[in-house]
């Protein structure tokens, strides 16, 4: 059963760009843990330059910004070079961080169904908590929205 809101997050570990990356490495920050479906498509590129641009605002908000998708890390690497992104992108290829969140669902592509990553942010405060959850997320707006969230905690 995935996560949800007022609950403790589990840790967990899963590798990402620059080194593993361990959820509870990032203790008494809060964290914006966004999942979103593929590296180089048009709205994954525009929700990872967004959350770049306001990086700056979400640090000195007290929290970090995770990203994360199936991609592999090679995948990972450049993506994240080209778009000079300040914080890591997760692989997750086994979908173990994609079902502690509940966010892999059947999508229609092309007019076939096929399984992959709803667009989601999860806000997790300084203890841990899950505080906010956004699903079925559309990228114009929604790193704006994060970002006063996190302001608000």
């Amino acid at each position: 059963m995935p996560i949800a809101v007022d609950q403790a997050v589990p840790d967990f570990t899963a590798p990402a760009t620059g080194g593993d990356f361990t959820l509870s490495s990032l203790a008494g920050s809060a964290v914006v843990l966004y999942f979103y479906p593929k590296d180089n498509t048009p709205g994954c590129t525009t929700e990872g330059l967004r959350f770049r641009d306001l990086y700056p605002k979400f640090v000195k908000a007290g929290a970090q910004i995770v990203g994360v998708s199936r991609d592999s890390l090679r995948s990972h690497e450049n993506f994240r070079t080209k778009l000079e992104l300040p914080f890591p992108l997760v692989s997750d290829a086994d979908e173990a961080v994609c079902a502690l969140f509940g966010v892999i669902k059947m999508k229609k592509m092309y007019g076939k169904e096929v399984r992959g990553i709803e667009r989601s942010t999860f806000l997790i405060d300084r203890e841990g908590v899950l505080r906010r959850e956004w699903r079925g997320v559309r990228v114009p707006g929604h790193v704006d929205e994060v970002l006063e969230a996190v302001q608000a905690l």
